[in-house]
């Protein structure tokens, strides 16, 4: 899967971690959650999906004193930019750039933040949703921060209202916001909750929303100890 942040956001990556702020609301607040639930388990091994420029691993490294991350993104110019922000944790930090499609090395905890809307089928989400799951030691978790919309027409109207007013108090115009969206749209898939937690159970999780300010949601999702 080949994907360009550069070229789907509009922004120079440079402006990533400024821009994206004024995209997703409640975006540290984001990270926080998905960070307290990865360590919360002390891990050693921590896999990040479609790394970015390293924000989500940064919060882990931050809370997990022990832990290794690799992080994994298709995009070269992100994981450039994490490089430079994860300096610091040089020591404790890979970079990988791939598919995270790709069968997944050992771990004992798997993030992702932004990045599992691009896939674009529930069909391609349950194969990945399933390589994790077999990645994962026993009693591992899969936490991960991404938007999900409701199937209901009226709903989701409602979301996307709730978001694009998100947009204009970060100083975008109304009808710039509603343009993001249909601009995104070509590469994002936004499904319900209940089918990203139906998916994840299938795949043999426990899984759980743990927190949701529309449109983003974070869903921790456990292995079982015994298996």
């Amino acid at each position: 899967m080949s994907h360009s942040v550069r070229r789907h956001l509009r922004v120079e990556i440079e402006a990533y971690d400024k821009t994206i702020r004024a995209f997703v609301p409640a975006y540290e607040e984001m990270l926080a959650r998905a960070a307290d639930a990865v360590a919360e388990t002390k891990p050693k091994k921590v896999i990040d999906l479609g790394a970015g420029t390293g924000a989500l691993a940064q919060a882990v490294l931050q809370r997990c004193k022990e832990a290794r991350v690799e992080l994994i993104d298709a995009d070269a110019e992100m994981l450039e930019q994490a490089r430079e922000r994860l300096a610091p944790f040089a020591a404790r930090v890979q970079y990988t750039v791939r598919a995270f499609q790709d069968p997944l090395p050992a771990c004992d905890a798997v993030v992702a933040s932004l990045a599992l809307h691009h896939v674009p089928t529930m069909t391609e989400k349950r194969t990945i949703f399933g390589a994790i799951h077999v990645a994962l030691r026993p009693g591992g978790v899969f936490v991960n921060a991404d938007a999900t919309m409701p199937t209901d027409p009226s709903a989701r109207q409602a979301e996307y209202e709730t978001w694009a007013a998100h947009l204009v108090s970060c100083g975008i115009a109304e009808e710039r916001a509603w343009s993001h969206f249909e601009e995104w749209s070509d590469e994002d898939t936004y499904f319900p909750l209940k089918d990203e937690l139906a998916a994840l159970t299938d795949a043999g999780f426990d899984a759980a929303c743990l927190w949701r300010v529309v449109p983003v949601t974070v869903i921790k999702a456990t292995k079982s100890p015994f298996r």
